[in-house]
């Protein structure tokens, strides 16, 4: 099965179990760990993908991120996981802004099994952007977004290109929505 064919499959599921997972735990299961395990990373491999991964910053010691990719001992991207459906509000982000302080990583996604909000530190270095860079919908999957996610997969990973992306990605992001707010509410 190729990556779109994958992704595919994974939507499927999202919209046949989607309202069946009432918890975390449960949309961690079904939807989040086969995603990641789609990007080529074995999320039963904990030299690979490490749950509950220590994220320690100031007076948070115990501060937890749901999953870590790991590349060559340390994080690469890490995943805040909610439970299907819940509002991917800022409270939320401030949480994961938190663990991203708190790990090397430079990709961080928020989910709650069916919305993807990638984020980095494209504004400030080792500072999680306030707003995501990519919005990805597994029940809706943006096919011109296939390429991006593809660029996190295990063995083609590379920061720069994920980087360069991801401020692509993001500016262009932008420039659609003013452009859509002016032609809608010109001022």
């Amino acid at each position: 099965m190729d990556f779109q064919e994958e992704i595919l499959a994974l939507s499927r599921k999202s919209k046949n179990f989607g309202e069946k997972l009432l918890t975390e735990e449960a949309t961690k299961n079904t939807l989040v760990l086969p995603f990641i395990k789609m990007l080529g990373y074995d999320p039963f491999d904990p030299t690979e993908v490490v749950p509950e991964y220590t994220a320690a910053i100031g007076e948070y010691k115990d501060a937890r991120v749901d999953y870590a990719v790991i590349k060559d001992n340390s994080p690469i991207i890490i995943f805040e996981c909610k439970a299907y459906g819940t509002e991917l509000d800022a409270k939320k982000c401030n949480q994961l802004m938190l663990y991203f302080h708190g790990t090397d990583a430079k990709v961080a996604i928020l989910t709650d099994g069916n919305r993807y909000l990638f984020y980095s530190d494209l504004e400030e270095p080792n500072k999680m952007d306030s707003k995501p860079y990519m919005e990805f919908i597994l029940e809706k999957p943006d096919s011109a977004l296939i390429p991006e996610l593809k660029k996190l997969v295990k063995g083609t990973f590379n920061i720069e290109d994920a980087m360069t992306s991801a401020s692509v990605l993001k500016y262009t992001r932008e420039f659609k929505r003013v452009m859509n707010e002016q032609l809608n509410q010109p001022d």
